[in-house]
């Protein structure tokens, strides 16, 4: 699986991120005008492929999240508040036009600064084209309802936008969770006051650039980078926000939504999970295969919704071991620009979170394979082999904790009911897949797995930008895409005319 020879990561430079950029990633966008941060203050910014500074952005706080949000109100109490929803979806269609046509720059931008494999970097600047799109279709189908009452009465509801929204996202996918998020909530009608991840804002930046462009009107889409304790904390304990939606860790998701509540602001929160793939011994096992090893492979493991579990049945336990060790053997993780199965961790942080996580696993555990490290990749690269371990205990950290990297364990049990007592038996509920021939047992088991998503003999199914997102428990509550997230958007105001 590896790629053909390159030029050795390390001797690259900050050049190459340059050479795409056609905006300051040093300055932040407030009312239409790119600005630096109220305290001038800047944070590197590193390519994991390399562990090399490639620039820097502006380190914003809470004077910067004062005047988006003020900017923000100022936009929706003006000129977008009285946007028609068809016009609100032209400009949207016109930013996913601009992105199609930067999507490789978008998709270098990406690889470059988050370390995902130029492919799905491709991949994630297409989705984000696609939410935009899909919401700039629906935002003039945003209805409310008429309801049957009383004699001499007429009742009816209406959709309104909340107001200003904030949007938190994270490293791992900047641009589809900035398309998700940002997207539906310009099309039910809000204005934004985007914080993108410190490890990873330069796409975001870009988007902002390009909404410009589009025609968007200014302080609609506010973006403020900096350090989540700083800019992230200010905006999501901010009295001028209206809703907030964040996409990240249980940990900082528990202290938002903390914060949030002294404010009363309702919060959509998109947390972790320890996502399992469920195989029965019907299964299509040919058909199984790929997607079970890169239903977590997938951006190096930094996916929260990574089946990270793979809940093998007696029966065809074995095999599928050996099957998939096969496949990991054969993983070669490597620069992100030169499209290997795996690019490298987003930081020496994750990198050292995940090692902890794989010694652990090979004190304690059988390692059934690991993949390669492609040997010139620089040394100060964020790299992890793939790693699959077998024979896990249920209770097993290494099966109850979201490692987010490129680790996977292998799990087996002995029928229906106990397969649904191991997957369930996480703090977690964000997504399952599982693989059977079986009608009955797909149904039984789609009803009984405590998740957000289940797949039945498919897993991700490409991305889904129409369909429902979100999870229970500590994966969180609340669901992006789709119309559910344009209805989280929005807020029901019902009117009663009596007319006699």
């Amino acid at each position: 699986m590896a790629s053909a020879p390159h030029t050795p990561a390390s001797a690259r430079t900050s050049t190459e991120l340059q050479s795409v950029l056609w905006f300051d990633p040093a300055k932040i966008l407030i009312d239409g005008q790119w600005r630096p941060c109220a305290s001038g203050h800047v944070l590197p910014v590193e390519n994991p492929s390399t562990g090399q500074v490639m620039g820097q952005i502006a380190r914003g706080d809470a004077a910067d999240i004062d005047a988006a949000i003020d900017a923000a109100r100022h936009a929706f109490e003006g000129p977008w508040g009285r946007t028609p929803a068809a016009e609100r979806g032209r400009i949207l269609m016109e930013m996913s036009k601009l992105v199609q046509q930067r999507a490789e720059a978008l998709a270098m931008i990406e690889a470059l600064d988050v370390g995902k494999p130029l492919h799905q970097s491709l991949n994630d600047a297409r989705a984000l084209a696609r939410y935009l799109e899909f919401y700039a279709g629906a935002a003039d189908k945003l209805m409310g309802t008429t309801i049957p009452y009383q004699h001499g009465f007429t009742v009816y509801t209406l959709r309104e936008p909340h107001g200003v929204a904030g949007i938190i996202i994270p490293w791992n996918y900047p641009m589809q969770i900035l398309g998700r998020g940002v997207a539906a909530a310009l099309a039910a009608g809000n204005t934004c006051v985007v914080k993108p991840a410190e490890d990873a804002s330069v796409s975001t930046l870009a988007v902002a650039a390009i909404a410009q462009e589009a025609g968007l009107p200014a302080g609609v889409l506010n973006v403020v980078t900096g350090l989540g304790a700083e800019a992230g904390a200010a905006l999501s304990e901010h009295p001028g926000l209206d809703h907030l939606s964040f996409t990240g860790s249980v940990a900082t998701g528990q202290r938002i939504q903390a914060a949030a509540g002294r404010n009363v602001v309702p919060v959509t929160l998109e947390l972790g999970g320890k996502s399992p793939h469920i195989v029965f011994d019907d299964c299509d096992l040919d058909d199984a295969m790929p997607t079970l090893v890169g239903a977590c492979m997938q951006n190096a493991g930094q996916t929260c919704s990574a089946a990270s579990r793979v809940l093998v049945q007696r029966g065809l336990y074995d095999e599928v071991k050996h099957r998939m060790a096969d496949m990991y053997r054969g993983l070669v993780a490597g620069p992100a620009i030169d499209g290997h199965d795996l690019g490298p961790l987003i930081s020496a942080r994750q990198k050292a979170l995940v090692g902890r996580y794989i010694e652990w696993g090979k004190a304690e555990l059988n390692l059934a394979a690991e993949g390669s490290i492609r040997p010139d990749a620089s040394p100060d690269g964020h790299f992890v082999r793939a790693t699959l371990f077998s024979e896990v205990p249920p209770d097993h950290r290494l099966a109850q904790e979201e490692i987010f990297g490129p680790v996977q364990v292998l799990i087996p049990f002995e029928d229906e009911a106990d397969a649904l007592r191991i997957a369930n038996g996480t703090v977690y509920g964000l997504i399952a897949g599982v693989w059977t021939r079986d009608g009955g047992r797909q149904m039984r088991m789609a009803r009984q797995l405590n998740v957000g998503q289940v797949y039945l003999n498919n897993y991700g199914a490409g991305g889904g930008v129409e369909l429902p997102f979100g999870g229970v428990g500590q994966s969180g509550h609340g669901r992006e895409k789709g119309f559910e997230a344009l209805y989280g958007f929005t807020r029901i105001k019902t009117v009663t005319a009596r007319h006699g």
